[in-house]
This record gives C-alpha cells, sequence and structure tokens, in this order.
C-alpha cells in the first residue's frame, strides 16, 4: 500500500496542482507583456517548469489552457496554442534525454525552442494577419524592409525567430531556476504519478519493447490511430455542420436582403417614366433623382454590390438604370462593369433565369436565385414594377455578393484548423498517456514476466524468482486488466507449488531408488567376500571421470550433467549380473579352472538382461540404460580384445569405457584380480597409465590421471593401511 501512495491516482492531484502552477507562471508575465507592448511574450515558462517537471501530457494541458484563458484579453491567442504545446513536446524531449548533459545542451535548447516558436508563429501571423500582432514588431520589420531591400516576408520571418529566440532564452532561464527549487521528493512523486502499477525502470522498457517488436501491431499505435481517426473525423463533421449552417445562413440572409433591395427600389421607380428613361436615358427628366434614389436605397443595403432596373424582352435584359459596382464588393472578386451599362443596353439572362421566362412575361415575383458567372457568385433578387392599371412595365433588380461568404468560410475553417490542432495533440497525448498506464505497460510487462517463468523451466529458483517478479508488477488499474494480471500471479503461484511438490517428490523417488540400488549391489556385493566397499569406491572414481571429461570438453555430445547424474547413479549395478555365479565360484581362493573363468564372465550378460528386463518395468527410466551398458560392457577393452562381444573403440558405451578404469583400477588395489596379487596405488596407476589406448579409453585414462589428488583421496579413505 505504501508503493501505491508514492506512484498511484493518490499524487495525480499534484499533478493538476503542478498544471495550475504553470499556468499561473504563464499569465502574469504574458499579461504585463500584452499590456505594456514589449515585443516579448513569456507565456511558456510554467509550460517548460510542467513538461520537465511532470512530463509531456501535463505539459501540454498547461500550454492549452494557458491559451485559451489568454484568449479572453488577446482575441487571436488561441491560435497559437500550438506553439505552446509543441514547447511542452520539446521540453519533456529535453529533460528525458539530455538534462544532465551540460550548459551546451541548455543552449541547443533555447535556440530550438526559439527556432521551432518563431517559425511556426511566423507562418501562423502571416497566414492569418500578413502582418505581426506586436506594434513594435511590426515597426522593426517595416524600417529593416526599408533599409535593407529585403523582402517584407523574409525580413517578417527572420525578426519574428530572433525575437522567439531571446524570449524562448529567458523563459527557459527563469523556468530552470524554478525547478532548481522545487523539493526532489516532489519531482518524484510527480514523475511516477498515476502509474498503474509499479513503474518500470530504464532496463525494464528495454526489456519491455524488444519483447514486444515481434508484435505485427502495436496495440498503443492501433488505439492512438483509431483516437486519431475519430477525434480528426468528428472535427471534421462539427466543422462541416457548423459552416454549412453559417452558409446557409447568411445565404438566406443575403437573399432576403437583395428583395428588400429590389421591392424597395422597384417602389421608388415611376412606372410611367420608364419609356422615356429608356429611350433618352440620362437625358429623360427625372433620370438622374431616380438614380440618385437608387444609390441611396444600395448604399444602405448592406451586401447588396449591384442595383439595377430593366425591361425583360423575350430571354434579354434591357438596362433602364445600372448602378456603378460598389467599390467595397471590389475585395471580394466581384469584378463587372464599373461604370454600369448605358440605357438601351441589352444583355441575355444568365442561365439561372431562363426557366423564368414566362413568370418574367406575366410579371410575377421572381424568387432569389444564385447564380455563379463570369463576374462573381451572387444572388440576385428581380422584383416587378408595375403601372396604374396593374401591368408590369420593369422590373427592379439588387446583386448581393455571396463570394465574400465562401471566403470568409475558408479562413474560418484555417481558423478552426489551428485551434482544433492543438486539441487533437492534447486528445492524443492524453488517449496514449492512458493507453500505456492502463493498457500497454501492464500488459506488456505480465507478458515479459510470463515468458521469465516459462524459460525458468523446471529451475525451482528461477520459477520462485519469476514468482517474485510478477507479483512485484502490481497492477491495480481496477478493471479487466487488473483481474487478468490477478489470475496470472494466482496461477504462477500454483504452477510454482505445484513443480515445488513434483521436485519433492521426484526427489523422494530418486532416493528411494537410489536406496533400492544400493541395496540391490550390496547383496550381490556381499555374496563376494574380498570386495571391500567396491561398489562406493567404483561410483566415486566413475564421477571423477565423468566430470573430468566434462571439465576438459571431451565427447560435448554425450557428457552433460544428466548423463553424469545417470552414470554415478548406475555405478553400483555394474555387477549386477555376479547374483547368477555360483559361490563357489565367486569366493574361490586361487586360480579359477578355464571353466569356472567362463562362467564368471557370464555376470555381464546376465547383468544385462536383469537390466533390460528392469528398463522394460520401470517405463521411463533412463538412468537404468546406463546401468544395462556398464553391467554388460565394463570388460570391453579398447582394442577389441574383451567380452562379452569383442567391441572396440567408440564403439563400447561412453559409461562403460569409464566403468572399465574405475573397476580396474580398484580390483587391482583390492588385490580381486585373477592372480590374487595387491597393487599399491603407483603400481595401479602405472598399470592403467601404461594400458591406455590398449585396454582403456585414452580420454578416460588422462582425466583419471589428470585427477590424482581425488583419486588419491577416494584411496585413502576406504583403504586405511594405505594411508
Amino acid at each position: 500500500m505504501k508503493k501505491r501512495l508514492e506512484y498511484g491516482d493518490q499524487s495525480l492531484w499534484l499533478r493538476w496542482l503542478l498544471v495550475l502552477f504553470g499556468v499561473a507562471i504563464n499569465l502574469l508575465p504574458a499579461f504585463l507583456t500584452n499590456l505594456t507592448g514589449v515585443p516579448l511574450f513569456l507565456d511558456t515558462i510554467g509550460t517548460v517548469v510542467v513538461s520537465c517537471v511532470g512530463g509531456i501530457l501535463p505539459g501540454i494541458f498547461t500550454g492549452l489552457i494557458t491559451n485559451a484563458l489568454c484568449s479572453i484579453y488577446n482575441g487571436v491567442s488561441m491560435y497559437f496554442a500550438i506553439v505552446n504545446i509543441l514547447i511542452a513536446m520539446l521540453s519533456a524531449l529535453y529533460m528525458e534525454r539530455f538534462a544532465y548533459r551540460g550548459f551546451r545542451y541548455k543552449v541547443y535548447f533555447g535556440l530550438a525552442a526559439g527556432i521551432l516558436s518563431g517559425g511556426v508563429g511566423a507562418y501562423i501571423q502571416w497566414h492569418l494577419f500578413m502582418s505581426p500582432q506586436n506594434v513594435l514588431i511590426q515597426d522593426s520589420i517595416e524600417r529593416l524592409t526599408m533599409a535593407t531591400g529585403i523582402s517584407y516576408a523574409a525580413t517578417f520571418a527572420v525578426v519574428n525567430t530572433v525575437v522567439n529566440i531571446m524570449d524562448k532564452a529567458l523563459s527557459i532561464g527563469i523556468a530552470l531556476n524554478i525547478i532548481h527549487f522545487i523539493p526532489e521528493k516532489y519531482k518524484q512523486k510527480l514523475i511516477y504519478a498515476g502509474w498503474k502499477q509499479t513503474p518500470l525502470s530504464n532496463e525494464e522498457m528495454v526489456a519491455m519493447r524488444a519483447w514486444s517488436k515481434d508484435a505485427k501491431h502495436s496495440m498503443r499505435t492501433r488505439l492512438t490511430a483509431l483516437l486519431f481517426g475519430v477525434s480528426v473525423l468528428v472535427i471534421i463533421m462539427m466543422s462541416v455542420i457548423e459552416m454549412r449552417m453559417y452558409f446557409h445562413k447568411d445565404l438566406d440572409e443575403k437573399k432576403e436582403i437583395a428583395t428588400s433591395a429590389a421591392k424597395f427600389a422597384a417602389s421608388i421607380v415611376d412606372p410611367n417614366k420608364i419609356e422615356r428613361f429608356l429611350q433618352y436615358g440620362e437625358n429623360a427628366p427625372g433620370y438622374k433623382e431616380t438614380e440618385d434614389m437608387l444609390y441611396k436605397i444600395r448604399d444602405n443595403a448592406v451586401g447588396v454590390a449591384y442595383l439595377y432596373i430593366v425591361k425583360i424582352e423575350d430571354e434579354d435584359m434591357i438596362f433602364i438604370f445600372d448602378l456603378d459596382a460598389r467599390s467595397d464588393y471590389e475585395n471580394f472578386g466581384y469584378e463587372g462593369d464599373d461604370e454600369g451599362y448605358a440605357p438601351g443596353h441589352r444583355v441575355r439572362l444568365d442561365e439561372e433565369f431562363l426557366c423564368y421566362v414566362d413568370d418574367f412575361k406575366e410579371g410575377k415575383i421572381i424568387p432569389p436565385t444564385e447564380s455563379d458567372n463570369s463576374y462573381s457568385w451572387i444572388v440576385t433578387s428581380f422584383y416587378p414594377v408595375y403601372d396604374s392599371k396593374g401591368n408590369c412595365v420593369c422590373y427592379a433588380g439588387a446583386d448581393a455578393s455571396v463570394e465574400y461568404v465562401a471566403e470568409y468560410l475558408m479562413e474560418f475553417m484555417w481558423r478552426v484548423l489551428l485551434v482544433m490542432i492543438g486539441i487533437i495533440i492534447t486528445i492524443l497525448a492524453n488517449g496514449m498517456w492512458t493507453t500505456g498506464r492502463y493498457l500497454v505497460y501492464p500488459i506488456s510487462r505480465m507478458g515479459l514476466g510470463v515468458e521469465r517463468f516459462i524459460k525458468a523451466g523446471d529451475n525451482q529458483v528461477e520459477i520462485d524468482k519469476a514468482v517474485r517478479d510478477l507479483r512485484k508488477i502490481d497492477v491495480h488499474t481496477g478493471d479487466e486488466v487488473e483481474m487478468l494480471y490477478q489470475s496470472i500471479c494466482n496461477m504462477a503461484l500454483n504452477q510454482a507449488e505445484q513443480i515445488r511438490s513434483i521436485r519433492h517428490f521426484t526427489e523422494n523417488t530418486t532416493k528411494m531408488q537410489d536406496g533400492l540400488i544400493v541395496t540391490m549391489a550390496g547383496l550381490v556385493e556381499n555374496r563376494d567376500e574380498s570386495s571391500g566397499a567396491h561398489i562406493q569406491k567404483t561410483a566415486s572414481y566413475v564421477k571423477i571421470i565423468a566430470e573430468g571429461l566434462k571439465k576438459k570438453g571431451y565427447y560435448p555430445g554425450k557428457v552433460n550433467d544428466k548423463f553424469i547424474s545417470d552414470v554415478v547413479r548406475s555405478a553400483p549395478l555394474h555387477d549386477i549380473g555376479k547374483i547368477n555365479i555360483p559361490d563357489s565360484i565367486l569366493n574361490k581362493v586361487g586360480k579359477l579352472t578355464r571353466e569356472e573363468e567362463e562362467i564368471k564372465r557370464t555376470h555381464t550378460t546376465a547383468g544385462k538382461k536383469i537390466m533390460e528386463n528392469a528398463i522394460t518395468t520401470v517405463s521411463g527410466e533412463n538412468y537404468l540404460k546406463e546401468a544395462r551398458n556398464m553391467a554388460a560392457y565394463h570388460h570391453e577393452r579398447w582394442d577389441g580384445n574383451g567380452y562379452p562381444e569383442g567391441l572396440h573403440g567408440e564403439v563400447i558405451p561412453l559409461s562403460a569405457r569409464i566403468m572399465a578404469v574405475a573397476d580396474q583400477f580398484d580390483v587391482l588395489t583390492s588385490g580381486k584380480g585373477s592372480s590374487g596379487k595387491k597393487y599399491s596405488f603407483d603400481e595401479a596407476i602405472n598399470y592403467i597409465k601404461e594400458r591406455a589406448g590398449t585396454e582403456f579409453d585414452p580420454k578416460c585414462v588422462e582425466v583419471f590421471l589428470d585427477s590424482l589428488p581425488e583419486i588419491k583421496v577416494i584411496f585413502r579413505k576406504y583403504n586405511k593401511e594405505h594411508g
């Protein structure tokens, strides 16, 4: 429970407190510089502090909240949230990899932050405002442009970058000093806050990445891609819906304005003078007065670019009044004839109005209609002018430009994109953090622990270590992942205990088997009155020779720990076949007759048969196979002159070749040979040495001779008179 207090959810409040602290550090100097007009920003000091101490996610939150609050007094601040977020990411990277590499890397950090924020900030300002937002910076750019002749855009980029380098250098310097005074214990708590398991060391992170590198698709990558896709899709859908709603609302307003302007214009035109206006134009009485009134209507109708009075004949418009193009709409792409058409000028109706030809003839009100002609994208409304008899003599037309609405929407979309990029990055960072803490790190760490448990095999020490390692992970996500972790821990613990129980059972069984083997061998040995602890001595010599072969690397494909164990355990049974030999022959004093010798030699074949029966009965006990080999072939010779089958060289089983040396040495020093002579230690050693390569395997003799100190210890232990 103590560990959880150090790195669990209880420390998350410290992170949020740190975020609030960082936002406060950002806001105060940023507000003062904005108020005084100083060409610095100082709005990233807290972001650097939070990112370096608490990590990338709190740093991103600090940057985003800062710019959101700064937009209260600086309306464009939110567009630059991406800059603050990028500084947070750069600060976290610096703290992770370069913070302890000396002062030079602090300088690199400041330069990188300045260039990054300067470049991105310059691009945003140029694209949205075509100029910097600080008056002093703008004046400096204009003076430098005039003095050097360099383009305004290039000078703007350079000056903005230089200012940002100075700003970020000062901000980072202040931030690093603040970090210096934060107590180390709080730094540790902030680093490990929010972990849903025991925090990973660098070595564990490396091992975890190596374990998961074979995964076809990373869980974090998939979830991040899903989160990114959903965020972008939602933002696009919301932006499109909002823009469509705005566009249609504005379009309806333009239609209403165009209709009102056309209706108002139709009301001030005298229908009885239309023919004169058409015939004499500006020279007709009342023409100029009517035109002035039309100008007033147009100038007071916000959004109307053109106003005109026309007469419709078939598919043509005959202009009576055509006001000059409204100058403030030329900026929105409206490029009509500035001087207007003269009275009597005939123009074909646009394609969009050809369907209303019959309505024009009948003098009906024409609904507002969009058209995208060679001049501009507009909404046009026609309203009839009736004479006293109710006949339509002409139409008043009003054009409201829609072009600037579309351009505004594009600019709006760009601004939304700038704001949403920061929000998307924040969402992704939070998603990656949450995914890492709740899924990727716990599952990967569990997988690594399970793999170590599997690799432990039947090594009880390694198994227990792997179980302890699993339990140290301490996953507490509070969901299915924690339930999976608990199940894995319980399974591993139960498995370890089962393996321990099986091991104890196996060890007890092995001890019982070894006891039976020694008992059986003892029964046989006790029938030989001159044996003198033969099975104990030969087993010890066999172990020394086998271990010597392994140490020297001889017969590497055969000699291993299991082989040595099998041979040593089986050694007492090498003379088991003597149970079939009569006592009169086995204990005869003096030299045996030829017939008696032949009978005694049958103990090898009898021993082989006994062991084969045992192997058939006790399935899977491989060590009995070595007992069979030693019982059957320990009297074979290297040169092929031995018995019972006359095998030679490496055709003789290795365990039998080892036993041949051990058995003969003990026979010689015990005086059990056919001659009855009891050899001294040195005489027996010389005997073995002289017959290397003829009677004995030379490699077995070599390691036997190399181990004389150990051999002498065994010899003296069982031959007190030679001590």
